[in-house]
This record gives structure tokens, C-alpha cells and sequence, in this order.
């Protein structure tokens, strides 16, 4: 009998839900109990066996701040200690959820201060294949916080446990489990993939990339291409050190060809699939109160479906976590361009389909960081007002503790056109909108029916914006910041700035 790695000392158990405690056992292994002791507390549950797997389910716990688990087969005995129930978050996606706090903007006055705080932390194993997962957990474990623990630790997921901890009195525990790089298909499963026809193309060009190749060739074609990217990374990081200023083609010129994100195959951990089999499933159905989700840059190159891909990895992580109301709190993208990079709108895209997932599918939160991005910089050093937002969206949406008034923007909502001009009608703006400078309202287009956009006269006359332009004297159509990096300076008055939108629909 043994518990999945997931469980160890130091954990967080989640208060208020049947919790699921869950691991292997061989044949002859009939029965197992599960038991949580605390002063005050004893609860037990018998697990259900099936196919060398057993889980058992414990009833609603409150909070506590220690107790130990036991799971007990025959003579055989573990116990786990110093465990806390409370809440407990998953801080899932890409590069920017994956961000360590030692690389934040405040990083040292954080990890000075972190031992005072009630969080703690478990990292998902990072493996490429199934071969490498039991070796990687031999060495995890939940980590109390520490200048040396949370270094490490992801800096959205600190931040936003650290204001919820101290906001609901409780020990929250966040599960990282994040990739960079990584589009949403590496963390679904090939089903929820090929049951929707706009998403296939994911599994059917992976398909035709690894066809006629043995398991054997795409491990070696990939080893080869990590050694090559090795030293490709250290001549680039000697490039820039040399001149900071450089150009992206000089780079290329001087270091030779960048082959990330390498061939495709059995060992890509970017390939579709990959990161839900070697580590979405060693973690689920862990008992969570919800996800924090920041990804989309990798989806840039089909931005037009990424509505359609969060939402069947929402679908498909709830069926796995076997809970249909598991919260998703979604970060919408920043602003983000790279200086000699075109700007093709993809990020306005995927900011918009992150918003209609959002207003779409049920128990999910939005959290707006349009202004916490960085031009040419696809990884925002402060990681502060991400995990705060997000902290703002689980007190509204999940525990019912603030409104939306306080936790979101205003928002666009309709338009109606008077006498050639169009007028924006916002929601959410009851308490006005603000300015970083003079400059606040630009970034507004409207367009007549042949849909070419021209800049707008923007004045604020809530709860509308009247938008007009002399070119455009019969609007049809409008849209805000619709790019992928422009200064951002229209906010509510609580701070939080207006997303983007356009009205017209595909």
C-alpha cells in the first residue's frame, strides 16, 4: 500500500469538502483505512479498491491547524504529521504562474518575512515521460515557508496565499503544478482534444510529426537536441551579457539556429498531452477548492480557439477532480510585445476568449492585469498585482466576501449609436473610471460598415464613453486597445484597468 507522493508531512487538507485520499496497493492488499486525529477531531473512512488503485473518502473537516493522517492496511501503518486542513489552490499554467519568488521584484523583502506567514507549498514533479515520474517524487514533499523553501516557490501562488491566509485566518496550500512554454493542450487529454473538431489540430499535427518514428528515435532526436540547446543558451546569455542592446537576428547571426521548442515526440514535454499523463494525473483528485490558471502566450498561434481549448480543459480537469463545480480563476494576459515582433493581435484574442470564458462558464473568475506587463519582457518581474487580482476574484466568485464591484473593472457591456456617435455602455463603472494621465482615453477605434478602424474622440460620460471620429460619421463597429502591447491608462476607481473589447462578432 502507498499514498500518492502528493501526500506527505506538512500537508493541507481542504476544510469543508468530502476530502479524497487516494494512492497503489497490490492484490492481496483488501483492506485500508484512512484516519485523521486532532485534539478535538477523529474521523475515519474506508477506501474503495479497484485495479491497484484505492482511494477513500473522508466526510467535511473544519479548519486546524495541526492533526496527523493515517492510512493503516493489515500491520501496516503511515502516518503523516503536522497536517493542516484549510484551503487549498493549484497554480496551474505556464512560465508566468511557473515565475520563483527569488525572481520577483520584491523578492527579498518577501522571503525575509515568508516564515511568518500560514502557506505552504507542494511542487508537482516536472517529467517529460512516465519512466522519470517515480524517481522525480521520491524526493517531494510539502514545504513549510522559508527563505530556502519559498525561493523556489511559484511567486503568483505565494502572493495570492498569502493575502488569502490572512484574510480567512486559515493555512493555505498551493499545488504547483506548471510548465513553461506549454500551450493548455500539453494539460488535457487526448479525449477532450479530439471530441471537438476546432481543437484536432493539436493531436493531428503531433500525429503526423511523430509518424514512421520508433519511441527510440524521438528519445534520442530529443536528447540531441537538449545538448544542443544547452550550449546554444549559454553562447546566447554570453551575447547579451556582452551587449545588452542587441538585435534578436544578430543573436541568430552570432549563436547559430535556435531549434526550441525542439522535435517533437514522446519526450517534448510541450507535445499535446504530455504534461496531463506525467503530471496533471499524479496530483488529481487531490481536494481542492480551486485552480489558479495563467497561460495563453504559447495558444498565441491559434488564438481563434483558445476559447474552445479553456473551456474542454475546464470541463476536463472538473471530471477528473470528479468535481463539477471546481472554481477556475483565469489571468487574463498583460500587455506583452517583443521590440522587433510584429504586432499581429493574437494577445487581443486570447485576452478576449479568456473573458468569454469567463462570462460563459460557471465558478470561474477573471482576473484583468492588462497593466502588468512588460514591452519586450515576456515575463513581468513583479508578480504582486497578478496574485493579488486573483485574490480579489476567489473573494468574490468563490467565498462570497466581497463584491464585484471591488473585485473587477468596469467592463464593456453593449453599444447603441446617436446621431454618428456610439456610445459605450459600461457595467461595473457605478463608481467612476480614472486616469493615469491625459492620455487615458486613447486607444479607442470605431469603423463604419467596410470595418477599417480609425482612431476615436473618447469622452467619459457615464456609464457611458461617447466615441466619434470625423472619418466615421455612420459607426458601425469599435474596439479598445485592441493589440498586443499599448500603455494602459483607463482604470475604475478601485484601481483595476478596463479590458479590452471589440463589438463586432466573427
Amino acid at each position: 500500500m502507498k499514498a500518492a507522493a502528493v501526500f506527505s508531512d506538512n500537508m493541507v487538507l481542504q476544510r469543508g469538502r468530502n476530502v479524497r485520499i487516494f494512492g497503489t496497493c497490490t492484490d492481496n492488499e483488501k483492506i485500508i483505512t484512512v484516519t485523521v486525529r486532532a485534539d478535538d477531531l477523529t474521523v475515519s473512512a474506508r477506501a474503495v479498491i479497484k485495479d491497484g488503485r484505492w482511494e477513500a473518502v473522508l466526510p467535511p473537516m473544519k479548519e486546524c491547524s495541526e492533526c496527523s493522517l493515517e492510512i493503516c492496511c493489515g500491520a501496516i501503518k503511515k502516518v503523516f504529521r503536522n497536517v493542516a486542513i484549510g484551503e487549498v489552490w493549484l497554480a496551474g499554467g505556464q512560465s508566468n504562474m511557473e515565475y520563483e519568488l527569488r525572481n520577483d521584484k520584491n523578492s527579498v523583502r518577501e522571503l525575509v518575512s515568508c516564515s511568518e506567514e500560514n502557506v505552504r507549498f507542494y511542487y508537482t514533479p516536472k517529467c517529460t515521460m512516465a519512466e522519470e515520474v517515480a524517481e522525480a517524487e521520491r524526493g517531494t514533499c510539502w514545504s513549510l515557508p522559508s527563505a530556502d523553501n519559498s525561493a523556489s516557490w511559484s511567486a503568483v501562488g505565494y502572493y495570492f496565499a498569502k493575502e488569502l491566509s490572512r484574510r480567512l485566518g486559515v493555512t493555505v496550500g498551493i499545488i504547483g503544478c506548471n510548465w513553461g512554454g506549454t500551450s493548455a493542450s500539453a494539460w488535457m487529454s487526448r479525449e477532450y482534444l479530439e471530441q471537438d473538431s476546432r481543437l484536432r489540430p493539436y493531436t493531428d499535427e503531433y500525429d503526423k510529426a511523430t509518424e514512421g518514428r520508433s519511441r527510440e528515435e524521438m528519445i534520442a532526436e530529443y536528447d540531441e537536441y537538449v545538448s544542443y540547446q544547452a550550449g546554444w543558451d549559454k553562447r546566447v546569455a554570453q551575447c547579451y551579457a556582452e551587449q545588452p542592446d542587441i538585435k534578436w537576428d544578430r543573436v541568430l547571426e552570432k549563436c547559430g539556429e535556435n531549434r526550441y521548442p525542439g522535435p517533437m515526440g514522446i519526450k517534448n514535454p510541450l507535445r499535446p498531452c504530455g504534461l496531463y499523463e506525467t503530471m496533471v494525473s499524479r496530483i488529481s483528485p487531490y481536494t481542492l477548492r480551486g485552480v489558479l490558471w495563467y497561460q495563453g502566450e504559447s495558444d498565441e498561434h491559434r488564438p481563434r480557439t483558445y476559447g474552445h481549448l479553456l473551456k474542454a480543459l475546464i470541463e476536463n480537469w472538473r471530471r477528473d477532480w470528479k468535481d463539477d463545480e471546481l472554481a477556475f480563476m483565469i489571468v487574463q494576459l498583460p500587455m506583452f510585445r517583443y521590440e522587433d515582433v510584429p504586432d499581429d493581435m493574437s494577445w487581443a484574442y486570447i485576452r478576449e476568449a479568456q473573458e468569454k470564458v469567463f462570462r460563459t462558464v460557471k465558478n470561474t473568475g477573471l482576473a484583468v492585469c492588462l497593466d502588468c506587463g512588460e514591452f519586450n519582457n515576456i515575463h513581468p518581474v513583479s508578480k504582486e498585482p497578478v496574485g493579488h487580482r486573483l485574490y480579489l476574484q476567489a473573494m468574490s466568485e468563490v467565498y462570497s466576501q466581497m463584491s464585484r464591484g471591488e473585485s473587477l473593472p468596469p467592463m464593456y457591456d453593449s453599444f447603441e449609436v446617436k446621431d454618428g456617435t456610439m456610445l459605450i455602455h459600461l457595467e461595473n463603472c457605478e463608481r467612476g473610471l480614472g486616469g493615469k494621465d491625459e492620455n487615458c482615453l486613447e486607444g479607442f477605434e470605431i469603423a463604419g460598415a467596410d470595418v477599417v478602424y480609425h482612431p476615436a474622440r473618447a469622452k467619459v460620460a457615464l456609464p457611458y464613453i461617447e466615441l466619434s471620429c470625423d472619418e466615421v460619421p455612420c459607426p458601425a463597429a469599435a474596439r479598445f486597445k485592441w493589440t498586443n502591447y499599448a500603455d494602459v491608462g483607463l482604470f475604475g476607481v478601485n484601481g483595476l484597468p478596463l479590458p479590452p473589447f471589440r463589438t463586432e462578432k466573427d
